[in-house]
């Protein structure tokens, strides 16, 4: 048959008690030397029977080393636990306060927005109509400066446009005077092939006085013209 599972209570048996006792007693110093061996752990081992014997066990290093230790290591843990359990605290009252603030200032907003006056007094109703007053002259304040600022916008680029417009009509008026000279000038070259029609009419003229027998052909009125005088002299000769 199994080993059965034993309850884990106290043996009312005095001489069993202690048998137990030192059974339990040296699986117990076993499994500690075990286990400091396998795994090279610090172990320290202490027990007292219900007379009070002392029971110890240690590793190869001494008892009070291991002691020191323990203690070094309790002293910094409970620092730390009181370190936390102070920055924990603080939060906490940091944090009721923000929370108190915060609904201060919602109950505030509320009042601002004309809503929960019933609970005001006549002087807190006076005060809260002086903020207003006050938020209101700020309002119009910046108001006023935004719609300077905004006019003063308008105005320099009204100013830009119209600088814009008058250069713009000067060079309108360039290109007008430009396109009007080029008008003008195939008129002055048509006046210079009348010149040379009164050349060739002289030179007919003076040929018929020859030996050339030149029929009288009408030609049509011809405008008077301008000769040089360098012109004149070499057709005289």
């Amino acid at each position: 048959m199994g080993r059965g599972r034993v309850t884990l209570k106290r043996i009312e048996n005095k001489i069993n008690r202690q048998v137990t006792f030192s059974k339990r007693r040296s699986g117990l110093l076993k499994k500690a030397h075990e286990i400091s061996v396998l795994c090279d752990a610090d172990v320290a081992l202490i027990v007292f029977s219900t007379k009070g014997k002392l029971c110890e066990y240690s590793t190869d290093s001494s008892m009070d080393r291991i002691l020191e230790r323990y203690e070094r290591y309790s002293y910094a843990e409970m620092q730390l636990t009181s370190t936390h359990n102070e920055s924990q605290g603080s939060w906490t009252l940091e944090h009721a306060k923000l929370k108190a603030r915060i609904e201060l200032l919602q109950k505030s907003k509320r009042h601002l927005m004309g809503e929960e006056l019933d609970s005001l007094t006549l002087k807190e109703l006076q005060g809260l109509e002086q903020q207003l007053d006050t938020a209101l002259k700020h309002v119009r304040l910046r108001k006023n400066q935004l719609m300077f600022e905004s006019i003063s916008a308008l105005q320099k680029k009204d100013k830009d446009m119209q600088e814009r417009n008058n250069i713009l009509s000067k060079q309108i008026k360039e290109k007008e005077k430009d396109a009007a000279h080029h008008d003008k000038e195939p008129q002055i070259h048509a006046a210079v092939p009348s010149l040379h029609l009164g050349i060739l009419n002289n030179c007919d003229a003076h040929q018929a006085g020859s030996d050339w027998e030149v029929e009288d052909i009408p030609r049509p009125a011809q405008p008077l013209t301008f000769m040089p005088p360098w012109m004149v002299q070499h057709m005289s000769k």
